[in-house]
């Protein structure tokens, strides 16, 4: 073997090996908690660019977008996002779930700002592509004037704003109303105790459990029924050049940022007070060999008639249940007869 060969298979050999930065990436990513952040920013930045991409349309291409667009846009939006991260992160793409979820003892604490921070990135990057993407289409129609209100104004492409047919306080009853059907419904589709979605389908149904609360609910403040959905979005628009009347258009920011918190959080405790606690678990046979050194019950057939009077041990008949106490307290009672097995409901 020549020196040459010698060279060229050692260099070789140490292509194969990653460098120190590369494996101390890959070891980084490998954790747990890194991976359930980047499962969220991923799932919530597909769900906001299909999502805001059909309000654009919407909003800018007269006949190209409708309503019902919206409304399927971002529904299937969230059904690839949960097909995206649903077996790492769970899906959240919404920091309501997220809070209910660590609020009702189903996830630690400690990821909650992991998944909070995740989704507002995600949802920050969606709103840039879109305004990137549709960018010549927002100039022609606003005539190079960015409004957040008005006849040509665009800032509601990116974040909600309350219509003049609604009060700022019925704005939130609304916000926390929907939100917590959304997360009551959610609760339902994936608890396995009760009558979830099918197995392989969650992703679909919880899509189309955002397109059913669009078009029945969407109308007064928007739906938002999301924080990150909403404030990242209203962050961008005023760093892009919208300026602060993002946040002082009738003092409506804060609402689908603390709203949906607390609608979350009460459709989720209505959920397991009035549904989970009483569903039944499946139901355990006990076979019937009661027994112990002092203490001994035979059992009648189900077809045995029941004896009801007993004079004495001697007139009792082999087929009577008889119960016999400790010596000291010689009793006799009939017990009523019990099938081969006894049926017991757990709740």
């Amino acid at each position: 073997m020549t020196q040459a060969d010698r060279k060229k298979r050692s260099s070789r050999s140490s292509k194969m090996i990653p460098p120190p930065t590369v494996m101390k990436v890959q070891k980084v990513l490998q954790k747990e908690m890194v991976r359930e952040f980047l499962a969220e920013f991923m799932s919530t930045y597909v769900m906001m660019v299909f999502g805001l991409g059909s309000v654009a349309h919407m909003v800018l291409g007269d006949k190209l977008g409708s309503y019902l667009a919206v409304n399927l846009g971002f529904g299937f939006g969230v059904t690839m996002g949960v097909h995206l991260a649903g077996k790492v992160s769970g899906a959240h793409m919404n920091a309501a779930v997220t809070f209910t979820s660590c609020a009702l003892g189903r996830m630690a604490w400690k990821k909650f700002p992991v998944y909070v921070l995740g989704q507002f990135l995600g949802s920050f990057l969606a709103a840039g592509t879109i305004y990137c993407l549709f960018h010549g289409a927002i100039i022609d129609y606003s005539g190079g004037h960015l409004t957040v209100t008005g006849p040509i104004a665009t800032a509601n492409i990116f974040a909600t704003y309350l219509p003049d047919h609604m009060t700022l306080w019925g704005g939130f009853l609304d916000e926390v109303i929907v939100t917590g059907m959304l997360q009551l419904c959610l609760f339902a589709i994936t608890d396995n105790g009760n009558n979830p979605a099918l197995q392989g389908t969650q992703a679909l149904v919880i899509g189309i459990l955002i397109v059913l609360i669009g078009v029945s609910l969407g109308m007064n403040s928007g739906y938002a029924i999301n924080p990150s959905r909403d404030l990242p979005p209203r962050f961008f628009t005023f760093l892009a050049g919208w300026g602060t009347q993002v946040f002082r258009a009738r003092n409506w920011w804060w609402v689908p940022v603390v709203a949906p918190l607390l609608g979350a959080y009460l459709g989720g405790i209505i959920y397991l007070v009035f549904t989970g606690c009483i569903i039944p678990r499946e139901p355990q046979i006990l076979e019937n060999h009661t027994e112990s050194e002092d203490h001994r019950i035979p059992v009648l057939p189900k077809t045995m008639p029941h004896q009801t009077e007993i004079s004495s041990f001697s007139s009792v008949s082999p087929l009577t249940s008889v119960s016999v106490s400790p010596p000291s307290k010689p009793s006799v009672r009939s017990i009523p007869p019990l099938s081969d097995s006894i049926r017991i409901q757990q709740f």
